[in-house]
């Protein structure tokens, strides 16, 4: 008999499924011993074989997902799959690879890498783009990783790595609980389990995706074969067995505060008593990625038409993408009361909202928190599947604040102030009146940007958010492996807010604070002849680009036939494939 005897039982799971997930844990358990005498080298190789199997199976897993998420094969949101699908996990693996082979050649994973101070005594990575590919497909885009205070430059390269600086010294066998919403984040969880902490992994999908096991099971088999790696389907109370296993050494979800407090204190009254005396339920370590209601801060400057239009369709894609079902949607917009186009701002957002592609509301319980918010706020505008809340003064924004709706609802709120005044107004305002910590966007002029000077930078560091994205979605962050993922430090098992831990990571740092992605204010063409206008004005501070409208907007009339194309250039290189995607991309 195996470890089930050391379990209680769980209502629901019959002797038959209890020996099916101790078989699975008993098959890591051996996998993690034979991982753990792999060199660095091999683990490398290994990678690459999960590359060209991910690869294979990239159109069946951007397919099926689309399918399961009602977008059928001519939706023209069915390149979001294909994005947040095998391009991340191409694009992680890619760079995971990179920095195994370093160590494996005795080098060091920054060498060659930007490394310089940023405010507060912070060491800062220039960490992407740091690939001919990633500069060509993400033109206009700079990423970097802020360490903790105190850490210096030298610490940060001693650092990297992470368990494959002690590729022997196991970590045993941990629980993935696998998000619902987005395909890449359970297998991106995984990888990140093997490669920074020396752990085979369990992943236990959530049911939203039963449909991609079998997927997973083709794009994934070389790290399946030798045992590093066990799929398990099934609900609350496999998940439950699970967490509670003896042989599971740590436990990794993405998903809601109210799951993560269920795992670790346990429901009703005697959850609530074991919170109160610090008891927790669970008795092994446990990180956690769990949203949030992320801030757009507009800040006010003198933008064109074409600005309004852009950066009003960039809001609306950072709320509709997936059918408002993400962790990182943006959900409060907070504008400048005093800001002479807030009017023309507004008309345009309530444009760009409305006249998206409709789609299913596909996840579940969606519908009740869509009539949750509609009962908070009657006088929201209901603009198709979705709804738009603009708080006027003497309204209450609490619930808007404080709520993470995951569903298509976006609300607008005012601060006073321009300039500087509004930037730390804004900051302050989203750092104490909305709930979490995952991720925040801003979106800036580059004029007004270089009028601000290094208080742009001094706002930017008050900003206590994992993930930063300047003139871009912080989703982009997020399919970018060598930045980081995760809650801004400083969650507790009592008061967890958007979780604990980091996971992407790709150069394996040490000690992370956050992540910044950098992006243009103005796509191609616009962002040349902005750019040679700033310089004749020595306004400066613009990015040139040569992507036009990103193909991830949903208001992008070819981003299904781009969004396909880049990814399969990730997939196998092909430069005429390419060069058909970008003249797609054109005409975005």
């Amino acid at each position: 008999m195996t470890s089930a005897t050391t379990v209680a039982p769980t209502a629901g799971l019959d002797e038959t499924d209890r020996d099916r997930l101790d078989t699975a844990i008993d098959d890591l358990g051996a996998g993690a011993r034979t991982w753990s005498a792999l060199t660095v080298g091999q683990r490398a190789t290994l990678l690459r074989a999960v590359r060209s199997a991910v690869a294979a199976s990239a159109e069946e897993w951007a397919l099926t997902a689309a399918v399961s998420k009602g977008l059928n094969g001519a939706h023209p949101l069915r390149g979001e799959e294909w994005l947040s699908g095998p391009y991340s996990a191409l694009g992680a693996i890619d760079a995971y690879v990179e920095t195994l082979t370093r160590l494996a050649e005795g080098r060091n994973p920054l060498e060659g890498i930007r490394i310089d101070r940023a405010p507060g005594g912070r060491t800062r990575v220039h960490a992407f783009p740091l690939t001919g590919i990633d500069k060509v497909l993400l033109s206009g885009f700079t990423g970097e990783v802020w360490l903790e205070p105190g850490v210096t430059p030298r610490a940060a390269r001693a650092g990297a790595g992470l368990a494959q600086r002690t590729p022997d010294a196991s970590g045993g066998v941990g629980l993935v609980l696998g998000a619902g919403n987005v395909t890449s984040i359970p297998v991106l969880d995984v990888l990140y389990e093997l490669l920074a902490h020396n752990r085979t992994a369990l992943l236990k999908v959530n049911p939203t995706q039963d449909a991609l096991v079998s997927v997973f099971e083709h794009a994934f088999a070389p790290l399946i074969e030798p045992g590093f790696l066990r799929i398990v389907r099934g609900g609350g109370d496999v998940g439950a067995y699970l967490t509670a296993h003896p042989k599971l050494a740590h436990v990794h979800i993405t998903g809601s505060a109210a799951t993560f407090d269920a795992i670790t204190w346990g429901t009703g009254a005697s959850g609530r008593r074991r919170r109160r005396e610090d008891r927790p339920l669970l008795k092994k370590p446990i990180t956690a990625e769990l949203g949030g209601v992320s801030p757009i801060i507009v800040v006010p400057g003198e933008w064109t038409d074409a600005d309004l239009t852009f950066q009003a369709e960039h809001v609306a894609t950072m709320r509709l993408q997936n059918g408002g079902h993400n962790c990182i949607a943006g959900q409060v917009v907070i504008m400048s009361s005093d800001w002479d186009q807030a009017d023309a701002f507004r008309a345009a957002l309530r444009r760009a909202y409305a006249k998206a592609p409709e789609r299913a509301i596909w996840y579940p319980g969606s519908d009740d928190r869509m009539q949750r918010a509609g009962d908070d706020y009657p006088d929201a505008l209901v603009l198709g599947d979705r709804l738009l809340v603009e708080i006027g003064e003497g309204d209450d924004a609490t619930a808007l604040q404080n709520t993470e709706y995951f569903a298509p609802v976006l609300g607008v709120v005012e601060v006073g102030g321009t300039g500087q005044e509004f930037l730390d107004a804004a900051v302050a305002h989203a750092n104490h009146e909305l709930q979490g910590t995952l991720g925040a966007n801003l979106l800036i002029d580059p004029a007004t940007q270089k009028a601000l000077g290094t208080g742009f930078e001094r706002a930017i560091t008050e900003l206590r958010y994992g993930s930063i994205a300047i003139n871009a979605w912080t989703a982009v962050g997020f399919i970018t492996p060598t930045l980081t993922w995760g809650a801004f430090p400083g969650n507790t098992l009592a008061d967890v807010g958007s979780g604990i831990g980091v996971v992407h990571n790709a150069l394996l740092l040490d000690r992370v604070e956050r992540s910044i992605m950098r992006g243009p204010f103005r796509p191609f063409p616009r962002s040349a002849s902005s750019l040679w206008l700033l310089s004749l004005s020595k306004g400066g501070g613009g990015r040139f680009t040569i992507l036009p409208k990103p193909p991830w907007f949903v208001t992008a009339r070819t981003g299904a036939q781009v969004s396909e194309g880049l990814t399969r250039f990730r997939a196998d290189g092909g430069v005429l494939g390419l060069l058909k995607t970008l003249l797609r991309a054109l005409r975005a």
